[in-house]
């Protein structure tokens, strides 16, 4: 799921603000980067591509990026920005993250997985 701006899933992920947790995420306001320290066993190669990935969003289009896990274990990536920043690229996001999730998509998927069993202790999924 890709929320962007004001849509609808990002209206409904915030209001679950409570119960989501946040992997990580990047903004260009800052210029920092954030990765959850519940995920710090991660390997290195892994949060070093989370860091490309958030960054890269963010010195492309401007704006916030967070990847942040639903209740269900569901990996959501959520875009803001400020109103009144005219270097945010609304069509340059919405590609962006299409192409993110595309060439990154077994990434994201793994991270779910791995969501889905070490926190919420659901069986590792058979590979078919």
């Amino acid at each position: 799921m890709v929320c962007m701006g004001m849509s609808e899933c990002w209206e409904k992920s915030k209001n679950m603000t409570d119960t989501l947790t946040v992997l990580c995420g990047a903004s260009s306001y800052s210029r920092k980067f954030y990765l959850n320290p519940e995920f710090a066993s991660l390997p290195e190669g892994i949060q070093q591509e989370l860091k490309i990935m958030c960054v890269l969003y963010t010195s492309e289009v401007s704006g916030e990026i967070e990847l942040v896990f639903t209740p269900e274990g569901e990996l959501i990536i959520r875009t803001d920005h400020r109103e009144e920043d005219a270097f945010f690229d609304e069509i340059g996001s919405g590609l962006k993250i299409r192409e993110m999730q595309r060439k990154r998509r077994e990434l994201l998927e793994s991270l779910e997985t791995y969501y889905k069993v070490t926190r919420l202790g659901q069986p590792v999924p058979e590979e078919s």
